[in-house]
């Protein structure tokens, strides 16, 4: 059988391949998209969108009772909030977002694509695709399994079970306190579900400043979740009526399902890299134009997940936007310049990765949330009292941690922690990639009476 050429083979229809192959195709490159599974990957069916469409409805509800004078129930209609969530994942359909590829001059190819070769993919059903110009994978990430002795005697929950169950589970173990843990551990929580969250230290989110992780634990334990905290699980048991979760320190735990979020590894073992003499079990290296550095020829190319850099949708859809076009741009034989803050150039990889965790409080957080060893940068941390948290909700308790490097006098990192600071987030990724001085930053009004009066309390706190 021939192969069938391309300008561009993308590997991975989630939303970094889809966005790698619209910016290669506005190019004028002809694009092949690959994928084995669904067109608009995980974001779309297990991971982003379902997660908060179960998360809002609980978290609505909370906000509510914040308020007085609002007519109320005590709980959620489960069934609806199911099916509020399969709607915004069509039921898994992904017929729309394959029109989507025609539509924007996108070939669409269902089918497991593997690297074969030199500007090579080979499908599992025997087709090859040679590419002209670039091999772009976007194959995202892969839960990671930890080693628990009776773990594989049942069927534990992954991320996709938990975004996608059709049934309110009567007792839900949650290992693991980073962003899903904590996210699933709530929103199921507040739809009924008795649930136990098993985290190895005292408080979740670890990678985020302590104040953060103790606002969510107050969080989690107002919406019935038990959190066991310093503590770990050493064994699982089949047991009549359920699973018994033997926990590190002695206590015991059964559930009828174990949810296990432990983190993800990129998904790199089964693509092919071996043939390229690439280690199958670990990121893909690249530049700041997203080409992978160990291969010779510039013609493979990677983003989001499977980079190791920056696992959350938007920085993988933007690292996409900087492929797709670094690919037509050397395509039509341009010189292009990488340096920092180019469009060639993911820099904000480096410094600017913003990140909602949408439990209720919800954590925001860009760019550095500590100072840096040896520096002169200053942190400073205020509580969320403005008039526009006092009316936003009744007995408004939020966070927030400005760091600044003193002898540039520009913000490096912002981190909020309250009800609805998503929203605000925006403006903190602003003042961090335009390195906005504070000087100037004194200048941006905010409005009377927002949360975002923040802002101004956060200058006045530092000294201006």
């Amino acid at each position: 059988m021939g192969a069938e050429t391309f300008d561009v083979v993308v590997i991975g229809a989630g939303p970094v391949g889809e966005v790698a192959a619209e910016r290669a195709a506005m190019g004028g490159l002809k694009v092949a998209l690959v994928e084995h599974e669904r067109f608009g990957g995980e974001c779309s069916y297990w991971a982003c969108i379902p997660s908060k469409a179960l998360l809002r409805p609980g978290n609505l509800l909370a906000a509510a009772k914040r308020m007085p004078g609002v007519p109320i129930g005590d709980a959620l209609d489960a069934e609806k909030v199911l099916a509020r969530r399969d709607w915004f994942t069509g039921k898994g359909d992904d017929s729309g977002q394959v029109e989507w590829a025609r539509g924007a001059g996108i070939e669409p190819v269902r089918g497991y694509g593997r690297i074969s070769g030199e500007r090579e993919v080979t499908l599992d059903d025997g087709r090859v695709f040679a590419a002209r110009h670039a091999v772009i994978v976007c194959t995202g990430s892969v839960p990671r399994t930890p080693r628990i002795p009776g773990l594989d005697t049942i069927k534990p929950w992954g991320s996709r079970e938990a975004t996608s169950a059709t049934e309110v589970p009567g007792r839900l173990g949650v290992l693991g306190g980073g962003v899903v843990g904590v996210e699933m551990a709530q929103a199921w929580a507040r739809l009924g579900s008795q649930v136990d969250l098993v985290i190895t230290g005292e408080r979740p989110l670890p990678r985020l400043p302590e104040f953060a992780g103790d606002l969510v634990l107050d969080g989690l334990r107002e919406a019935g979740v038990r959190v066991h905290v310093n503590s770990g699980l050493s064994e699982v048991f089949v047991v009549d009526g359920g699973t018994r979760l033997a926990l590190t320190g002695g206590d015991e735990v059964v559930v009828d399902e174990l949810l296990v979020a432990t983190g993800r590894a990129p998904a790199t073992s089964t693509i092919g890299l071996d043939v390229l003499g690439l280690p199958v079990d670990g990121p893909l290296q690249v530049d700041e134009s997203g080409r992978v550095s160990a291969v010779e020829g510039g013609w493979l190319y990677a983003a989001g997940d499977v980079t190791g850099r920056a696992l959350l949708t938007h920085q993988g859809k933007y690292a996409a936007r900087v492929v797709g076009d670094s690919v037509a741009a050397r395509a039509r034989g341009e010189e292009i310049s990488t340096e920092p803050w180019s469009r060639y150039s993911a820099t904000a990889d480096h410094h600017a990765v913003p990140q909602v965790v949408f439990t209720d409080p919800e954590v925001t957080s860009v760019g550095l949330t500590e100072a840096r060893d040896g520096s002169a940068d200053r942190v400073v941390d205020i509580d969320i009292a403005v008039a526009g948290s006092s009316l936003h909700a009744d007995g408004y308790q939020g966070k927030a941690r400005m760091v600044v490097d003193t002898e540039r006098g520009v913000v490096l990192g912002v981190t909020f922690v309250g009800q609805d600071v998503a929203e605000l987030l925006h403006s903190a990724t602003i003042a961090v990639v335009g390195e906005v001085r504070l000087d100037r930053l004194w200048h941006a009004v905010p409005a009377f009476p927002t949360i975002s009066e923040v802002w101004l309390r956060l200058l006045e706190a530092y000294g201006l």
